[in-house]
């Protein structure tokens, strides 16, 4: 899929299905904000911690530190699941509304054009499919913010700390927006091959399904279990494949 292609099917996405979730992803951000800014004040009391407890041993120090690092810890932890919980109920009503279209659709299109498509491919796609969109909506949008606040509330305090340090993260910046980009393509490859192959298994246990006494009658048992094992294996393939790409990402 081109990128004009996927740009337009996100503004058509955040229009007809997102839009009207905005209070939702609302809360979500000012939660990710505060995730952010936690994860900041941890990383900035740690540095006294140290000095303050284990060098000078200063006894006031010794119990206000660990105490405001589990305060931030806790924060952070309760802010972040506050902000899946309202996220992921976003990519859930969004894939709920999506399904519902589908399935309007299948009742409303012509005989002629239902018999041209496969059901067990066509309805293994739009499950994958609307699946995945459910995926980006909530942990893609999500990540998306708790990253991006992250990244400033940590790179604010390492110019407040060190700005020779910050000034050489900004530098690095660029390179790690485009190994993302480049993560973000094999991602969508991957999330494809693993889709088609997804609907050619749904299509062939389809067709042994309504087949199965012919099979039996014609003694092609073997021949198609064979065939499944095959179907199987590429798809078990084409999903570790997947699952290799996002735990880089």
């Amino acid at each position: 899929m081109k990128f004009d292609e996927l740009k337009i099917i996100l503004k058509r996405l955040f229009k007809e299905y997102v839009k009207k979730h905005l209070k939702r992803i609302f809360i979500a951000l000012i939660l990710s904000i505060i995730v952010a800014g936690s994860t900041s004040g941890i990383a900035w009391l740690l540095d006294p911690a140290v000095k303050k407890i284990f060098i000078e041993q200063n006894k006031v120090f010794a119990w206000s530190i660990p105490l405001l690092i589990v305060v931030a810890f806790s924060s952070k932890g309760l802010s972040l699941y506050l902000a899946r919980v309202n996220i992921i109920r976003v990519g859930e009503e969004v894939e709920g509304e999506l399904q519902k279209k589908i399935a309007n659709n299948i009742l409303t299109s012509d005989i002629q054009t239902l018999d041209n498509r496969h059901s067990g491919k066509y309805i293994s796609n739009v499950m994958f499919d609307t699946h995945y969109v459910q995926n980006l909506v909530s942990s893609g949008v999500l990540n998306l913010m708790k990253d991006s606040f992250s990244v400033i509330a940590l790179v604010s305090l390492m110019f407040y700390q060190n700005w020779k340090l910050a000034l050489f993260a900004l530098l690095m910046m660029p390179l790690a927006a485009g190994l993302a980009k480049s993560l973000g393509k094999r991602i969508g490859k991957a999330t494809s091959k693993a889709g088609i192959s997804s609907g050619d298994l749904a299509s062939f246990l389809t067709e042994i399904f309504k087949g199965s006494k012919m099979i039996r009658i014609y003694q092609k048992e073997d021949e198609e279990n064979k065939k499944a094992s095959h179907k199987i294996h590429d798809l078990v393939e084409k999903n570790l494949k997947l699952g290799s790409v996002l735990l880089r990402a």
